[in-house]
């Protein structure tokens, strides 16, 4: 029976937890969780990491760890539980106080700007970005140090069950419940069980802060064993509660919220007038003045108040730059995240980060920090901008090969020259005060203002959503053909590769050259071939989809020519699709090319479903299913070897799981769309088509819009140009009325013809709009399959459709 532990050195000092190889930065002092999920196992990374100077290991009580005998090593039953019971007993070292907070919404939103609201007053640790899950959580609470005294950690579940493991982690003295609403609600019986089981986060808390006016929160915390005094709310309807809310003025810009609390009136106002941003806001003026702010004090700072942008944005630059824009808040924990993302960025091998002051460090501690970290990713040049720094500077120096240093922002700016960035990918992180927004509008291309937004963290929810529904052992092909499906194959192969897909594939060799150009080492099959792309298949180790016999005699010959011997390639087989593959026909003339072969490795055999996702084709999709597994099974027997073996597309796995063999291909269900429509809602929206007004022009009725007078005006109406045309990719067929476009939280009609650059909606019904404002062509609010059924065709068509003059901003929460 393998040991506890096996100890090679007991008197190693830990100071970081490490779950994943991509984000070691410190290895002689980190300990690797090997943990164990349906599509990874960690244990399979443990001599990645070893070779990369980690000697402290938690492993199932299974692992063999003989070949590692300089390492320590602990064996459990479950490294997960491990890592959040290591977690949970570091929490218990420190009593200051800890706010939890968890919510269907505004989770991040609230921490971050409480993190505003009391840095002044407090040395704060919080949870990175989104960190809310069974792992970012406990990662998050070991950052907990004695410098600090107090602690901000959002909490997030998706199954029953896991609020009660968050909860012994995160220990909070004081709990936030932003909201109840309908995310994230697939794996719970009804709205009651979700209500809930968040509510579990708050056992034993001194104080909850929440919003009365929430009916299934009110109930669900109700329901909780509480004393008198521990629930503490506000309400626009409540009159009993504390914080009473008597009115809310807004104007364009700003809101005024006035409440009257402890029998006196008081009044803050925020930089913000949608309804999100005041609920949100109003929490955290509850939760300061439950902390014993002072009220002049809480009206000062919240008027200082910073959108959360939250999202990591992937820009164009300038000379072949790639500008990474993540300036809307500066702590250590966040830049560590922005680092790893500026390293995905493998198509410039040059890597600059440009930083400001950080806003909350008092000492020089963090600055080491930073400085560390820096030199632990290898970053090849730095920037740093702030007061700060002057006196932090040296930290840098011999560390770093190229450093510079500027007192302000402004004073970068004065010395900017495009001539000193090219060819590399850049960084800026900064705090707000900083105004790095200038210097992203010096480095980012100037295009037209239309863009398709990609948001990359949708991409990987419907990855891991499609992964969860796989059989043990079954691999998945993402395919990244057409320009990802519009989206940009490279930024997409980026992040498929980060999470380690098992294979890409694409439709001609010119595509896969682009990604290995890019730094893509994934296996990738190309689809489409002919004689001409031989060459370039080999050169950049693409493998081909062989889907007749002349074309697979002839890349044998090829092969034989270039004495290349077991060159990797995929079979195509024709099962009733009628588009490609070799049919049954000349399946005798397949298995005899295949005996005896030294020139081809099949590394897997695959087939189409004709109609995969309609339930009327059931029969003709098992009949499909039974000829491949026959021709499988003589294709592996003449090998002599077991091959990968692939026909079911995005909507078969779900709809087929018994046919998923031992590969999958993922398509348009990777984008957020759903073909077979039943699983539609767990799947995210992935690209964003958005524009601008470029004009706004009050016409009379009677008068007429656009090109051959086809928009009649009946009545006075208030008409809207976009910036975006036919060569954008929204179609004629849209014009006159068909169309529609999301702008203020109203749709808006095409009027008249669209144009080639040009569009015009009527916008007469919208009030409070103006020239500059941002509009939604599809995306959240109009979903892409609304967009291509009134277009007569389908997504994937609108997608593709997208002119690649379009530019693509790619963002990460």
């Amino acid at each position: 029976m393998q040991p506890d532990a096996s100890l090679a050195n007991p008197d190693a000092i830990i100071e970081h937890l490490v779950t994943d190889s991509r984000r070691l930065v410190f290895p002689a002092t980190s300990l690797f969780f090997a943990i164990k999920s349906r599509q990874r196992d960690g244990h399979n990374y443990v001599g990645e990491v070893y070779e990369r100077g980690i000697r402290n290991f938690i492993v199932h009580k299974d692992f063999k760890s003989d070949a590692f005998q300089d390492a320590n090593f602990i064996f459990v039953d479950n490294s997960l539980v491990a890592l959040q019971n290591t977690a949970a007993y570091h929490r218990r070292q420190f009593n200051y106080p800890v706010i939890g907070i968890t919510g269907s919404n505004g989770k991040t939103i609230v921490k971050e700007w409480l993190n505003q609201l009391l840095s002044a007053d407090y040395t704060i640790v919080r949870s990175p970005r989104s960190y809310n899950s069974q792992i970012g959580v406990p990662l998050s609470v070991w950052q907990m140090q004695a410098n600090h005294n107090l602690a901000i950690f959002e909490a997030g579940i998706s199954l029953p069950g896991e609020m009660e493991k968050l909860q012994q982690i995160i220990q909070p003295t004081i709990g936030v419940l932003t909201n109840i609403g309908e995310a994230h609600s697939e794996n719970f019986i009804n709205q009651s069980q979700k209500s809930s089981e968040k509510v579990k986060l708050f056992d034993g808390v001194q104080q909850l802060c929440m919003g009365y006016d929430d009916d299934m929160a009110t109930i669900a915390v109700g329901n909780m064993q509480h004393q008198p005094g521990q629930i503490a709310g506000w309400s626009f309807k409540n009159t009993e509660a504390e914080l009473y809310i008597l009115s809310i003025q807004k104007t364009q810009t700003a809101a005024e919220i006035q409440a009257r609390y402890q029998e006196s009136t008081i009044a803050i106002s925020i930089p913000f007038t949608d309804d999100a941003s005041l609920f949100n806001a109003i929490t955290c003026w509850f939760v300061c003045l439950k902390l014993g702010i002072e009220q002049p004090t809480i009206a000062e700072r919240m008027l200082q108040l910073q959108a959360v942008d939250m999202r990591l944005q992937l820009l164009q630059g300038i000379n072949n730059c790639s500008v990474i824009n993540d300036s809307y808040s500066f702590d250590t924990g966040s830049l560590g995240v922005a680092l790893d993302f500026l390293l995905q960025q493998q198509q410039q091998p040059q890597k600059t980060v440009i930083l400001s002051d950080i806003p909350s460090a008092k000492n020089e501690a963090p600055y080491l920090m930073v400085a560390a970290l820096l030199q632990a990713k290898n970053m090849h040049r730095v920037i740093v901008i702030g007061e700060q720094w002057g006196m932090h500077y040296h930290l840098l120096q011999n560390k770093i090969p190229v450093t510079e240093y500027y007192h302000s922002t402004a004073a970068f700016l004065e010395s900017f020259s495009a001539n000193h960035f090219k060819n590399e990918a850049v960084l800026l992180k900064g705090g707000r005060v900083f105004s790095f927004e200038k210097i992203t509008a010096l480095l980012e291309k100037k295009v037209h203002q239309t863009i398709l937004e990609i948001n990359l963290n949708a991409l990987v929810h419907n990855l891991k959503y499609y992964q969860q529904q796989l059989q043990t052992g079954v691999k998945l092909m993402a395919m990244v053909k057409a320009f990802a499906y519009g989206s940009g194959s490279v930024e997409v192969a980026k992040v498929l590769q980060f999470h380690k897909t098992d294979y890409l594939a694409v439709a001609y060799a010119d595509e896969g050259v682009e990604l290995r150009k890019a730094g893509i080492s994934l296996p990738i099959m190309v689809m489409n071939i002919d004689e001409e792309a031989f060459e370039t298949l080999v050169q950049y180790n693409l493998e081909p989809e062989l889907f007749s016999i002349n074309m697979l005699t002839s890349f044998m010959a090829f092969l034989q020519k270039q004495g290349l011997q077991q060159y990797p390639v995929h079979i195509k087989l024709d099962t009733g699709m009628h588009r490609l593959g070799i049919d049954e026909n000349d399946i005798a003339a397949l298995l005899h090319c295949l005996s005896n072969n030294a020139y081809l490795a099949v590394q897997s055999v695959f087939s189409h479903f004709a109609s995969g996702e309609d339930a009327a084709d059931d029969a003709f999709t098992n009949q499909q299913a039974g000829l491949f597994t026959v021709w499988c099974h003589q294709i592996e027997t003449t090998l002599g070897y077991a091959v990968i073996k692939h026909i079911s597309n995005s909507a078969a796995i779900f709809r087929h799981p018994g046919l998923q063999f031992n590969m999958v291909r993922l398509g348009i269900g990777l984008y957020g769309v759903d073909s077979a429509v039943e699983n539609q809602s767990a799947l995210q929206t992935v690209a964003t088509l958005k524009t601008t007004v470029a004009q706004l022009r009050k016409v009379k009725a009677g008068a007429t819009i656009g090109y051959n007078r086809r928009g009649k005006i009946t009545k006075d109406s208030l008409i809207a140009t976009l910036r975006i045309g036919y060569a954008d990719g929204f179609r004629r067929h849209m014009s006159n009325g068909v169309g529609k476009v999301y702008i203020k939280g109203q749709l808006a009609p095409v009027i008249g013809m669209v144009a080639m650059d040009m569009m015009m909606v009527d916008v007469t019904h919208i009030p409070g709009i103006e020239e500059g404002e941002e509009v939604e062509i599809f995306g959240r609010h109009i979903p892409v399959q609304q967009v291509a059924a009134a277009s007569g065709t389908i997504a994937y068509d609108i997608l593709t459709g997208i002119s690649q003059r379009v530019k693509r901003v790619y963002i990460e929460e």
